[in-house]
C-alpha cells in the first residue's frame, strides 16, 4: 500500500475516514518518529507552497522505524502544476512510505485516480446503502449490531450520515465489542437527521397525507432546513410540472431536454403534470405562493413549541400546504 486516497464531497466523513486510515498505516507505529502531517490550506508560511515540503518528506528515506506515513490534507486545492510532483512519486513510490491524501470534492480528481488504494466515504441515498454504510463504520470500531440495528439507526440518522463515525466511537468507547440491540444504542443518536428532498415530494405525488405531513416534521426538526427552503423545494419540483403542462414534451427524453434535468425526474414530472391537468397545477401554484407570503411575515401562529422546538407558524404553514398538495394529487389519482 504505497498511496492512498480518501475522497468525498462530506468534509466531515473524509477527515473521520482518513483518521482510520492513517491510524491502519501506522500499524502502532509511534507517530511522533513515523508521521509527517501537512495540510495545503496551512503552508509553512505566508506564500510558501507546502509541496517541497511533502516531497522532502516522501523521499526521505525511513529511519529507527519500519516505514514512514505522509499525509497531505485538503489536496483537492492543489493546482495542476503543483500536483505534478505528487502524482511522479505515485507513479514510483519510495520503498516503505505511505503517502495518504485526503480530498474533499470528486473521484475526478487526478489524485484520486493515480492512487493505488481509494477509501470512498459516499453514502448513497437508499436505506440499504445507509444501512450498510452503518455496517462498515461499526464494524471498523469493532462495534457489533445486527442488520435490524443498522437499519434502525440509517432510518433516524437519514442523510446525516457525517454523524455516524462519532456515533460508533461512543458506542465503542462505552460497550466495546459487545452485541447491541437497537435500544441500547437509541440513547446516543440524538434527533432524526434530515432526509433528501424527493422523499417529500414523492409522498406528495403519491397521495399519502400521513407519510408526506411526517416527512416535512422530520425535514424542519432537523433543522437542516427552513419552512422557507422547503417551500422553495416544492415550488421548483411544481414548477417543473407546470413547464410540462401544455407542452410538446411527450416523452422523458423531451421532458428531460426542457427542463434541463435527467430523464428520470423528467418523467415524473411529466406524468404528474398528465395526471393533474392545468386546473390542479395552477392551484397547488397559488397555494405555495400563499404559503411563501406567509412564511415571509403574512400569518402567525405563536412561538416554538416547548417540546420540539419548531416554530410554530412555520410548522403549521408547512403543515397545510403538505396536506393540500398531497389531497390535490390523491383527488386526481380517483
Amino acid at each position: 500500500m504505497s498511496s492512498v486516497c480518501v475522497v468525498g464531497t462530506d468534509a466531515t466523513m473524509v477527515y473521520d475516514a482518513l483518521h482510520r486510515v492513517v491510524e491502519d498505516a501506522l500499524g502502532g507505529l509511534d507517530p511522533a518518529v513515523a508521521l509527517e502531517d501537512f495540510s495545503v490550506r496551512d503552508a509553512a508560511g505566508p506564500g510558501e507552497p507546502v509541496v517541497p515540503a511533502v516531497l522532502e518528506a516522501l523521499y526521505t528515506p525511513a529511519f529507527l522505524v519500519e516505514r514512514r506515513v505522509v499525509v497531505v490534507r485538503e489536496a483537492q486545492a492543489l493546482g495542476a502544476a503543483e500536483a505534478a510532483p505528487l502524482l511522479e512519486w505515485m507513479a514510483a513510490p519510495t520503498p516503505a512510505t505511505v503517502l495518504v491524501v485526503a480530498v474533499v470534492g470528486a473521484k475526478s480528481n487526478r489524485l484520486v485516480k493515480a492512487a493505488a488504494r481509494v477509501v470512498d466515504v459516499a453514502v448513497g441515498s437508499r436505506a440499504s446503502e445507509r444501512a450498510a454504510f452503518v455496517r462498515t463504520t461499526f464494524e471498523s470500531y469493532r462495534v457489533t449490531v445486527d442488520a435490524a440495528t443498522a437499519q434502525g439507526v440509517a432510518a433516524v440518522v437519514g442523510d446525516d450520515v457525517a454523524r455516524v463515525d462519532a456515533l460508533a466511537r461512543t458506542l465503542q468507547s462505552i460497550y466495546g465489542s459487545a452485541p447491541l440491540r437497537f435500544e441500547h444504542v437509541a440513547p446516543y443518536l440524538g434527533d432524526a437527521g434530515d432526509v433528501p428532498a424527493w422523499d417529500l415530494t414523492d409522498a406528495i405525488d403519491a397521495g399519502d397525507a400521513a407519510l408526506a405531513l411526517e416527512v416535512a416534521r422530520r425535514m424542519l426538526a432537523s433543522h437542516r432546513r427552513s419552512g422557507l427552503q422547503l417551500v422553495a423545494v416544492l415550488e421548483r419540483h411544481y414548477l417543473n410540472v407546470a413547464r410540462l403542462e401544455g407542452s410538446e414534451a411527450r416523452t422523458r427524453e423531451a421532458a428531460a431536454a426542457l427542463l434541463s434535468m435527467s430523464p428520470y425526474p423528467a418523467a415524473k414530472a411529466l406524468a404528474l403534470a398528465d395526471r393533474l391537468g392545468a386546473a390542479r397545477v395552477a392551484t397547488a401554484v397559488a397555494w405555495l405562493a400563499e404559503a411563501d407570503l406567509a412564511l415571509k411575515g403574512g400569518e402567525s401562529y405563536g412561538g416554538r413549541d416547548l417540546e420540539s422546538d419548531l416554530d410554530l407558524t412555520e410548522l403549521t404553514v408547512i403543515e397545510v400546504l403538505v396536506a393540500r398538495l398531497a389531497r390535490l394529487s390523491a383527488g386526481a389519482r380517483r
